[in-house]
């Protein structure tokens, strides 16, 4: 198969936005047994909705059903995975042993791909999913590109999906325990609070003092001891190609759409075009922390972003096109605007990364006004480009 660029969707809206700026496929997740039970999520009408835009633009749609399962799980999976099926769905991502044999069960016709929960790190891990008929496995992000090729030299029949993009959990392949110790919300069931990225302060007793516990910080950049970096590999796309990897995977069920369309769009032109300084440039416009390679090139002691949970991008999201042409524009505001202020556009068109300054504007009342400051009003400003639907406008800071 040729490469797939692969991109999450936290609800229909992002799934649009998704294939809009060029993802092949999507990932999503139900009201039920999804490790980001956070999103918004589909109902099952959605699902059907989702499966049917999807093969309307020759598209793909993965359903995740990635919880550690328990036993009062399984008859409802076997329900759900049943339903899949009717649906349309080309794929189940699955961790469980035990809900892969439900789905085998109940749904024989679900492609099956392994999650990354599963902590696929070797080879003979990944033999044994495709003799139990498992269509495609997703990586252990801990794997170098060396590891990855030998697993495709010794299971060529099975799909290999890597994460090319996004954050990462300081957990071995995301089994984490912290979120459930600290706030009883069990990130393997689907309620992680993202505990990692907090800010912690190191205490120690002093034996020699009733002062009790005396703060220790880890240093005058902070105290983000478990706080990933993000993973971005646009710049190795080629050598994940040639390892074997057929599904080039984006982190962010939670994400923006404005952070989706940024990425999806990034990467897409990567794919196509090659990796450039207009890449590297444009994956800085969305909020990030630092980024990594993680361990694509063997053992790696920097994948921890030590100064803060998150930094900003270079660019403000300003709003959604509507529509264009003629002329104009009509914008639903997601920033403040105003007149004089030189917005750019972030398209799969070839308007991308043009620019222009707004010289008037009109609330959706026909009203004429300088300070664009409601959020989600519909402004008609001017515009010298032909936009599209879909289309986003932002402003460089």
């Amino acid at each position: 198969m040729s490469t797939e660029l692969l991109a999450p969707a936290g609800n229909l809206s992002k799934l649009k936005t998704a294939f809009y700026f060029g993802a092949d496929a999507a990932y999503a997740g139900g009201k039920d047994f999804s490790l980001r039970s956070f999103a918004d999520n589909f109902t099952r009408d959605e699902i059907i909705s989702a499966a049917k835009l999807a093969h309307s633009q020759n598209k793909k749609l993965y359903i995740t059903a990635n919880i550690f399962a328990k036993n009062a799980d399984m008859r409802l999976l076997e329900d759900y995975f049943a339903f899949l099926q009717s649906a349309g769905v080309d794929a189940a991502i699955i961790s469980d042993s035990g809900a892969v044999y439900a789905a085998k069960k109940s749904a024989p016709k679900l492609n099956v791909h392994i999650s990354t929960q599963a902590n696929l790190t070797n080879k003979y891990a990944v033999k044994f999913w495709s003799e139990q008929g498992a269509a495609r496995v997703v990586l252990a992000r801990e794997l170098s590109l060396e590891e990855i090729a030998e697993i495709h030299a010794f299971v060529p029949e099975i799909e290999l999906e890597a994460f090319v993009h996004g954050a990462m959990c300081i957990s071995y392949s995301g089994r984490c325990l912290l979120s459930d110790y600290l706030a009883s919300r069990p990130s393997n069931r689907g309620e992680c609070v993202q505990a990692c990225r907090w800010n912690y302060s190191v205490r120690k007793k002093d034996a020699l003092s009733d002062s009790g516990w005396l703060d220790i910080q880890e240093d005058e950049r902070g105290t983000y001891l478990l706080n990933s970096k993000d993973l971005n590999m646009s710049a190795h796309l080629k050598e994940m190609e040639q390892a074997g990897v057929c599904s080039f995977k984006i982190e962010g069920r939670m994400k923006s759409e404005y952070y989706l369309a940024t990425v999806i769009n990034a990467y897409r032109r990567c794919i196509d075009g090659g990796y450039g300084r207009e890449i590297e440039r444009e994956l800085l416009t969305a909020a990030h922390r630092d980024y990594t390679c993680a361990y694509a090139f063997g053992k790696n002691a920097g994948t921890v972003n030590y100064s803060d949970s998150q930094a900003k991008g270079d660019c403000d999201y300003i709003g959604n096109v509507l529509s264009g042409g003629d002329g104009i524009a009509v914008v639903e505001m997601r920033g403040r605007f105003a007149v004089g202020d030189r917005l750019e556009v972030l398209s799969p068109s070839q308007n991308f990364g043009k620019s222009f300054i707004v010289e008037t504007a009109f609330k959706g009342n026909g009203e004429r006004v300088e300070d664009c400051k409601l959020v989600q009003e519909k402004y008609t400003i001017n515009c010298p480009f032909d936009l599209s639907r879909g289309d986003i406008l932002r402003r460089r800071k």
